[in-house]
């Protein structure tokens, strides 16, 4: 779990199937120590699992990743200049109870991550 660590939820809206919150990123986290020293980039696997996180603060569920069709990283995060980023959800729940995600981490006109994945409720 990064979120309250690597990364606070300053404000998550839910309206119909989509989700859409603010981040505020900690610099000073202890990952960026090794990745990398002296020019900290956001781990694209960090990336992926803050919008897991999202996904379970608004539906109010723990959830597992069963499918990841797409993650496209355009852009890096340097948590030094990018100090918040938005994130945006759009789900489609199945009778399966899973949830069919596409997502985008942004901050301004800049695209960090695309995302399409796949989620379900741990019971």
């Amino acid at each position: 779990m990064l979120a309250g660590d690597f990364f606070t939820i300053t404000t998550i809206n839910s309206t119909g199937d989509t989700i859409n919150a603010t981040l505020e990123l900690n610099a000073a986290h202890r990952i960026f120590e090794g990745h990398f020293p002296g020019q900290p980039v956001v781990p694209g696997v960090c990336m992926m699992q803050m919008i897991k996180e999202i996904l379970e603060s608004a539906i109010g569920k723990k959830t597992r990743l069963i499918k990841s069709d797409q993650a496209k990283f355009l852009a890096m995060i340097d948590p030094r200049q990018t100090k918040t980023v938005t994130a945006e959800l759009k789900y489609t729940r199945t009778e399966n109870s899973e949830f069919d995600v596409i997502s985008t981490l942004t901050n301004e006109a800049t695209v960090f991550l695309k995302y399409k994945a796949v989620f379900v409720i741990v019971k």
